[in-house]
């Protein structure tokens, strides 16, 4: 790939001097939208800033390689900024950055332009000649002329694979969006083998897959094997070999000591069961809450499409059967009973089963999907509801991990027997009876308690539920603490029979959800004069992400003015605790205001959600002074 081809003039910001991380994102976005490469600037910006948040894409050596895949971008583009004295970027070195790419592909062109982007980028930049060529570059075409001939002498000094010299160290890395520090750190590790005259073989598991992937015959002749990585790899084939496990980041910052470790003879040899990961409360925290996610991310589908469905069942028999038995509202027409039972209930009774299987997953990798499926789906139909499905995921990833280990014995000549056949007979047998006579009894009476107790919720405790959960889906905008006050209101929204119910809880967090991106959207409206032009322009958009249930569209505003968040959460909290006292509820667990008609007192949400607007986008408009638009900030 040429990267000049993407990389045009008018992309090449020079000698800038961005205050923070998130201006300088916003200032090359600007001139991408200027160069009509961006359908949607703030949504491309959205997109940038929540893979910020997964981990910075400051590398190290004073370079930031930020980028994103998003709908927002009609074609891919390239754009740099050179910053002379440096901006915070919390890269993994704890240097300024001097030196930015940002790189916008749009997803229907898959990741190969993304990846291939990275890659070439991340070999000219590790040299300090190239980074400082760019750093003196007096205007646009210099910048230019200077990557097309670091490109053009990178591409003629590739040196051809040996072909019969195996490599004395492999390695493998992987980071958790398996995109830039993935390939990164696959490449500091060749140069560095290169000084130190090291053969090395990197393997990358990264968004496309594996790439290089090492071969049987390599892995028995090396002398050691470094697995940088912070997501999951395949480790069993390297049993017997010596192991060194660390961070991506790890290899990035210091690739000749890992390799000089990985040859000094004293790593001990991997038998299997060990962790790739750093075994910190921290590191054991964010594991586990990695876990989670994933049955979240796989399961919100089914709940969300589910959930909407059986709640348009309601709305329509009040349209089409108001006169109908009360004990089967929602099922006396033939559409509301199709919505119900059917679409919506078919959708909605994998929910369990689904958040189980891809919670084991995560942790066994595919050996854990189906049992995990079978966990859920049994702790769901024993009482056990949402928590239990939740115990259950983790309990067969875990059993799947020890009956992996247990049959590490086996001779080389079952192993493809594993996965066809051990793995799911011993791992079924296991996990069900686990989770039938260990976990489902103490389960079902916690679950019947929990549900029990949200019942019998008098108004004074609905509401102080109320208002914290919605001030909670304000804290971090989308992260943990959001996700967090989301899944214990999802969670509400089944007994502890599995039925779907109408929940209180769900109501206030989709409403304090709401109002962060709709109050920044109304005092840009209201406080023209403290907003810059740019700003009251993005801050339509976040009408339209507030009225959606976005929250995220609030995340460019609180990245550069953290005052913002107290106000925000605020007005979530007062919407959360007006819902909450109205005794408004909801059954679908997403939709924003396309679902505000299926709400119990749906005036009464309304009025939640306009009380909560008003004092949050009064609140940030005061704290902020009159003439700081003229400021961009």
């Amino acid at each position: 790939m040429q990267l000049l081809d993407l990389l045009r003039e008018e992309f090449v910001l020079l000698n800038r001097h961005p205050a923070t991380k998130n201006e300088a994102l916003l200032l090359m976005t600007q001139a991408l939208e200027r160069g009509g490469v961006l359908e949607d600037s703030m949504e491309f910006l959205r997109c940038v800033l929540q893979r910020e948040q997964e981990g910075t894409t400051g590398v190290g050596e004073g370079v930031a390689i930020p980028h994103a895949r998003s709908g927002a971008v009609r074609v891919p583009a390239l754009a740099a900024m050179t910053v002379p004295e440096g901006v915070d970027f919390e890269s993994l070195d704890g240097q300024p950055v001097r030196l930015l790419f940002l790189i916008a592909t749009p997803p229907e062109k898959g990741s190969g332009t993304h990846l291939e982007m990275l890659s070439s980028l991340a070999a000219l930049l590790m040299e300090d000649s190239f980074r400082d060529a760019l750093l003196r570059a007096g205007s646009p075409e210099a910048f230019r002329y200077t990557v097309e001939q670091a490109q053009r002498r990178h591409e003629d000094a590739a040196p051809a694979a040996p072909e019969k010299d195996l490599p004395r160290v492999l390695a493998v890395t992987a980071c958790p969006t398996g995109i830039a520090h993935t390939y990164i750190a696959a490449e500091q590790l060749e140069k560095a083998a290169a000084r130190l005259h090291i053969p090395v073989k990197v393997e990358t598991n990264g968004a496309t897959g594996r790439r290089n992937v090492l071969t049987e015959e390599e892995i028995r002749a090396c002398e050691g094997i470094i697995v940088a990585a912070d997501a999951a790899v395949e480790l069993d084939r390297f049993r017997g070999k010596p192991v060194l496990f660390v961070p991506v980041s790890e290899a990035i910052r210091r690739p000749e000591k890992l390799l000089q470790t990985a040859l000094s003879g004293e790593l001990a040899n991997y038998e299997g069961g060990a962790s790739y990961r750093q075994h910190s409360i921290i590191r054991i925290a964010h594991t586990v809450y990695s876990h989670l996610m994933s049955g979240v991310s796989h399961m919100l589908p089914f709940v969300i499409g589910g959930g909407l469905l059986i709640a348009m069942a309601f709305l329509v028999d009040s349209i089409l059967a108001p006169d109908g038995p009360a004990a089967t509202f929602g099922m006396n027409s033939p559409a509301a009973y199709f919505l119900r039972e059917e679409a919506g209930g078919v959708a909605f009774g994998f929910m369990l089963p689904v958040f189980s299987g891809y919670i084991a997953k995560s942790i066994a990798d595919r050996p854990g999907l189906m049992v995990g499926f079978v966990a859920g789906a049994l702790a769901g139909s024993g009482g056990g509801g949402f928590l239990g499905a939740l115990l259950a995921g983790f309990l067969a990833g875990y059993v799947m991990q020890f009956v992996k280990w247990l049959l590490r014995f086996l001779p080389p000549e079952m192993e493809g027997a594993k996965p066809v056949l051990f793995y799911p007979v011993i791992g079924l047998f296991a996990v069900s009876t686990l989770t039938l006579l260990v976990l489902d009894p103490p389960i079902s009476h916690v679950n019947a308690a929990l549900s029990n107790w949200l019942a019998s919720l008098d108004s004074l405790s609905t509401v102080a539920l109320g208002v914290l959960l919605a001030a909670m889906m304000s804290v971090d905008m989308g992260g943990p603490v959001n996700k967090a006050a989301y899944v214990f209101a999802t969670a509400s929204l089944v007994d502890a029979s599995g039925a779907p119910v109408s929940s209180p809880l769900m109501a206030s967090v989709m409403i304090g959800g709401m109002i962060p991106p709709l109050a920044i959207a109304l005092a840009t409206l209201l406080f023209r004069s403290r907003f810059s032009a740019r700003q009251r322009q993005t801050g339509m958009m976040n009408f339209i992400m507030g009225l959606s249930f976005i929250t995220e569209g609030a995340i460019p505003f609180v990245a550069s003015d953290l005052r913002i968040l107290p106000a925000c959460m605020v007005g979530s909290a007062i919407a959360g605790g007006i819902s909450a006292a109205s005794r408004c509820t909801l059954q679908a667990p997403h939709g924003g205001i396309f679902v505000f008609a299926l709400v119990p007192n749906w005036p009464m949400y309304l009025l939640a959600l306009a009380a909560g607007t008003l004092v949050s986008a009064l609140i940030i408009g005061l704290m902020r002074r009159p003439d700081q638009g003229q400021e961009g900030v």
